[in-house]
């Protein structure tokens, strides 16, 4: 069986392909854009059988020249929500999706794909439905526009196979080293932490006091599970959610960053610290809410898995505190992918 994964060297691709390997599945066609070359690191450790740049990618898959495809995880996109180039964003986000989807109906090829939580935009209700979702710049728009393309389909009913988009939250975890500033914040706190001793959150915005600004913060742990659950399923198609279904404050992130590293450190000998004692030894700090950033902020996300516990999904989803305890151990275990700063 063949599987293919775009976006392979990249976040959520290379968790992926880690997991088709622990099922034993090595034969998988690699898809990415090693323009920047480090990303190559998340794929050293694993098992492909082929690699093409995503350049090249479209008309093999056209050709037929690939065998047969038992299915395609599409994670490859421009996810840099401070993109300003609309041009590129909609070439590289939207109409290659198209292309790519308009291939796997042709041949039958059951497709999974990433969208986003950035569909939901300036929403303050997630549920995947039309009248919720107001993107609030062009990487939303282009997986919100995608998405619509996707419901027309399954309601004209001219899919011969499987489509399943989902709907990320803020997901973090291992492999994510490459993304640089738009790496997890539980990534970028180990980071400062480590070089500072403390870490900095945004100040009090939009009715939210210091730090409680709320997002639905998924381990991509979790996010690997739901895509391959909707691989051995491919009766079910639509538009997912993915998230934890649970909204918790960036001070659970930092926290929670704070006491593993120090817990590491100092073994048995650390007692764990609560936020007003981190506050007062300084290691966590506020900085005035960045005027760049206003009206263009997800000041609360929270996705509602309604529609993903129907179809059977019925595994639990990590908390911030057990996600991010996994996570800052590996990146202490793990400097090799670490080996350039963000």
């Amino acid at each position: 069986m063949t599987y293919i994964v775009t976006g392979a060297a990249g976040f959520i691709g290379a968790n992926l392909v880690q997991a088709l390997n622990l099922r034993g599945e090595k034969d998988i066609v690699a898809v990415d854009d090693l323009k920047d070359a480090s990303k190559y690191r998340n794929l050293a450790d694993l098992e492909i059988s082929d690699y093409f740049d995503k350049s090249e990618f479209l008309q093999a898959l056209k050709s037929k020249s690939l065998g047969k495809i038992t299915a395609i995880f599409h994670e490859g996109a421009c996810s840099d929500t401070m993109e300003s180039d609309g041009h590129y964003m909609m070439a590289n986000n939207y109409r290659y999706t198209l292309d790519l989807l308009d291939i796997c109906t042709e041949q039958g090829i059951p497709l999974i794909y990433a969208s986003s939580a950035a569909t939901y935009g300036g929403s303050t209700t997630f549920i995947e439905k039309r009248e919720f979702e107001k993107p609030l710049n062009i990487y939303g728009y282009s997986k919100f526009l995608f998405d619509q393309i996707v419901r027309k389909r399954l309601l004209s009913k001219t899919l011969k196979s499987q489509v399943i988009g989902l709907r990320y939250f803020n997901v973090y975890g291992p492999r994510e080293s490459h993304k640089g500033r738009m790496a997890s914040v539980a990534f970028h706190h180990f980071h400062q932490y480590k070089e500072s001793g403390s870490v900095q959150l945004f100040g009090g915005y939009d009715g939210y006091s210091a730090g409680e600004q709320k997002r639905d913060f998924v381990y991509v742990e979790d996010v690997v599970n739901v895509n391959l659950y909707f691989l051995d399923n491919p009766q079910h198609s639509g538009i997912f959610n993915l998230g934890t279904g649970r909204a918790q404050p960036f001070n659970d992130v930092a926290i929670s960053v704070i006491n593993r590293l120090d817990q590491i450190q100092l073994a048995n000998l650390y007692k764990e610290q609560t936020i007003q004692e981190l506050i007062n030894s300084k290691k966590l700090q506020y900085i005035n809410f960045p005027e760049a950033l206003k009206g263009k902020y997800q000041s609360f996300t929270q996705a509602s898995l309604d529609n993903l516990r129907q179809v059977g999904y019925e595994r639990a989803f990590h908390t911030v505190e057990d996600g991010v305890r996994k996570y800052v151990t590996w990146l202490s275990d793990n400097a090799d992918f670490l080996a350039e700063k963000p």
